[in-house]
């Protein structure tokens, strides 16, 4: 098996067409809990076993982990699929179109290949390490923001769950404090368009105070190749053990960090 992120995008792209097909024809089903205000739909679950189980067909040495299934186990080469089947479900099951399907190739704790379908809105975006970044095959490249009170910065979404309130005091104060300083601030529910929106240039900034894998890392590898700047908290480099994930134009990422470590 190769370590050539290049020579597993046609791949990758099969599966996000398989995803897509499912996403756009079949309504959301029956919904799951699984925690709290935390859930799947029927969807999120035949979108991962389709995915799976093309990836096992096409790449049966590289191993996958998978929001809704876990890991299979395999590890392979050292490589691994990273897949969110369903990134935004809330959004998805009450039929908003900000959603889609977020699958990377990560080798130790970097992802080196992302994929990201977005059907509902017609875009499916790509990278793969040390090529660029595309969608639907046209080049894309970050925003040149340099200020802040020009800039458009989305949040992630805010903590559910038991420990909610205290986790959201942080994501409170830094909302606060962008919203003093930048021209705009966007929730947009699905971390793979926060991701992929700085990438394009469509924002020029994103901050989530979370890191799960699924989420993230495609978004994380086409953002990079697209010119952004993507880091944790503390200003290092950005991977799969992140606490947090924060991207940026270059231009303004020192100032982002330093109001979300104030904050």
């Amino acid at each position: 098996m190769t370590n050539d992120a290049r020579a597993l995008l046609p791949v990758a792209l099969e599966a996000a067409a398989i995803a897509g097909d499912l996403i756009t024809t079949r309504l959301p089903g029956l919904v799951t809990a699984k925690g709290d205000r935390d859930m799947a739909t029927e969807v999120d679950y035949a979108v991962e076993r389709a995915v799976r189980d093309h990836l096992a067909l096409r790449t049966p040495a590289v191993g996958f982990l998978g929001e809704e299934s876990g890991a299979d186990g395999r590890i392979g080469d050292g490589l691994q699929w990273v897949l969110d089947p369903v990134d935004g479900t809330v959004n998805f099951l009450h039929g908003l179109p900000l959603c889609g399907v977020s699958l990377a190739l990560v080798r130790g704790d970097t992802a080196i290949l992302g994929v990201i379908g977005l059907p509902f809105l017609g875009s499916l975006y790509a990278a793969a390490e040390g090529e660029g970044a595309t969608v639907n095959d046209q080049p894309i490249k970050a925003s040149g923001a340099s200020t802040l009170d020009a800039a458009l910065v989305s949040v992630g979404d805010y903590a559910v769950g038991d420990d909610a309130v205290e986790r959201n005091r942080a994501r409170h104060a830094i909302t606060w404090r962008l919203a003093s300083q930048v021209q705009r601030i966007r929730m947009f529910g699905s971390a793979a368009i926060d991701l992929v929106w700085v990438a394009e240039g469509r924002t020029d900034a994103c901050l989530m105070l979370a890191n799960k894998p699924w989420d993230t890392a495609a978004g994380v590898v086409i953002a990079k190749e697209a010119g952004a700047l993507v880091t944790d908290l503390d200003g290092t480099p950005h991977t799969t053990r992140s606490s947090a994930t924060i991207a940026a134009a270059p231009g303004i990422l020192a100032e982002i960090l330093e109001l979300a470590r104030e904050a």
